[in-house]
């Protein structure tokens, strides 16, 4: 392992392993750990799945190989990826994937990096999704697709609609579906409800941009660098979900559910515009942490879209 100068063709700051000498994977793994430590939570986890990335195996495998030599092209590449990282750059766009619900998505700088918390908001959807019927949901704001996929991929006989406004996320979440092979999914371009037509669903959920502009949380996590559109909502972080609120009920078939993600300090404001609305049930749902996280309500039974 060798620091490289500015006479070695790389930048100052990268670390090349096995450049001028050979370093076991278990030492390099130690090093990278180390370096990221200060920009990471879980600088171990980092370093594992970034090397997993370069070596393309897996991290059990990977700790079977401790004591192997790690070789000059593989930890050139690493070196440039751990560089990438230690500047804050998040891990899931340095591999371009990340598992949610179990499904290894593709993910590109054109979206959000889902997040462990959505999932819950899945759990929310599926128990009111029979998976004995032919229902039709849909996801606003879908990104990489990660809320649609994950309940095609249990509820087989549901049909999904997800619809976004960047054609570059639609792309991504189209390549998902095609990867995983789910097919009961319709992708459609449009800001929230605008391409729903008219038709009656049995859910509707989104994760929502929920950020305040100019929030210092921004510029943390390596927030910046993901697309701000979905992530920033207005002055006050609502206005996405205040228009998601609004228009979904107009879209919902009587008794069905709307449920969105919102703010750690938004469950209040957001449980008020739901009951300001019409929807009964209203229920919020909370994080593994006990974090505030979600509201859940329904269109009322009798009811039908306007």
């Amino acid at each position: 392992m060798s620091s490289a100068t500015g006479n070695s063709g790389h930048p100052a700051d990268t670390i090349v392993y096995g450049d001028t000498a050979v370093a076991a994977i278990g030492d390099v793994l130690r090093d990278a750990s180390e370096r990221l430590r200060d920009i990471s939570a879980t600088p171990q986890l980092d370093a594992e799945i970034l090397l997993c990335h370069v070596l393309e195996t897996s991290r059990s495998r990977l700790r079977t190989r401790l004591e192997e030599p790690l070789d000059t092209a593989h930890g050139q590449r690493f070196s440039a990826l751990l560089s990438r990282r230690a500047r804050g750059e998040p891990v899931a766009y340095l591999t371009g994937e990340r598992e949610f619900w179990s499904l290894p998505l593709r993910v590109t700088r054109d979206t959000l990096i889902p997040r462990p918390e959505t999932e819950h908001l899945v759990e929310v959807a599926l128990a009111h999704l029979r998976p004995d019927r032919d229902l039709r949901a849909a996801d606003l704001g879908t990104g990489s697709g990660a809320i649609a996929l994950a309940l095609a991929s249990e509820r087989p006989r549901c049909r999904i609609l997800a619809s976004d406004i960047s054609p570059q996320a639609l792309t991504v979440a189209r390549g998902n579906a095609r990867r995983l092979g789910l097919d009961n999914i319709e992708f459609r371009h449009g800001d929230w409800c605008s391409s729903l037509s008219g038709e009656p669903f049995d859910l509707i959920a989104s994760n929502p941009p929920y950020v305040r502009r100019g929030d210092t949380r921004l510029g943390c996590d390596g927030l910046h660098y993901e697309p701000e559109r979905a992530l920033v909502a207005g002055e006050t972080g609502l206005e996405a979900l205040r228009t998601v609120i609004a228009q979904a009920w107009h879209h919902l078939d009587a008794g069905g559910m709307l449920v969105v993600e919102h703010g750690f300090d938004q469950g209040q404001a957001v449980l008020e515009l739901f009951a300001a609305r019409g929807y009964e049930d209203v229920t919020a749902y909370r994080d593994l942490a006990g974090v505030p996280r979600g509201v859940r309500g329904r269109r009322p039974s009798g009811q039908t879209p306007q």
